[in-house]
């Protein structure tokens, strides 16, 4: 690797290899990358959803109504399991969202002291312009490997997330 080929990443191994030349640093190049990739479009598709009104929680909310399929009803409890989120944080999010008219709750026709919650049409057209806006991000941070490497890079961490579940 040439000096114009390394990345912050590269210059924090160096450092340690200077003070601890006895650490194998090769998971810290890993995961040290995964991190700032992570944020860094992270953040870009923060922005792709700024026009929208949302933030990425609030994206995170509606989208998973949204792939839940028709009706697109869940409790707010299946919400909070699948984002792992408490339920005051999920109630925030469910109040706003609310209000914007982005979904609705209503009571649950089979648990007297259950509610569901429930993405209005507005609420489906927004997601589902939203979605693409950030699939669009992440793409284009994908535009320097081809199909294939794109296809290999999600196997492998697909095999890494899999892994790190017992760490």
């Amino acid at each position: 690797m040439t000096e114009a080929n390394k990345d912050a990443v590269d210059a924090i191994i160096d450092q340690w290899h200077a003070v601890r030349p006895d650490l194998e640093t090769g998971p810290m190049a890993v995961f040290g990358r995964i991190y700032r990739i992570a944020r860094t479009v992270g953040d870009a598709v923060e922005r792709a959803y700024a026009p929208y009104g949302i933030s990425r929680g609030e994206f995170d909310v509606v989208a998973t109504l949204r792939r839940s399929g028709a009706p697109y009803t869940l409790s707010p409890r299946q919400l909070s399991a699948t984002l792992m989120l408490t339920t005051g944080g999920m109630t925030g999010r469910l109040d706003k969202l609310e209000k914007a008219g982005l979904l609705f709750r209503s009571p649950d026709p089979h648990d007297r002291r259950g509610l569901q919650v429930t993405i209005t049409d507005r609420g489906l057209a927004l997601i589902d312009e939203a979605v693409a806006a950030g699939l669009e991000v992440q793409r284009t941070a994908l535009k320097g490997l081809g199909e294939e490497e794109v296809a290999v890079l999600g196997g492998l961490l697909r095999k890494l997330m899999a892994e790190a579940q017992g760490v």
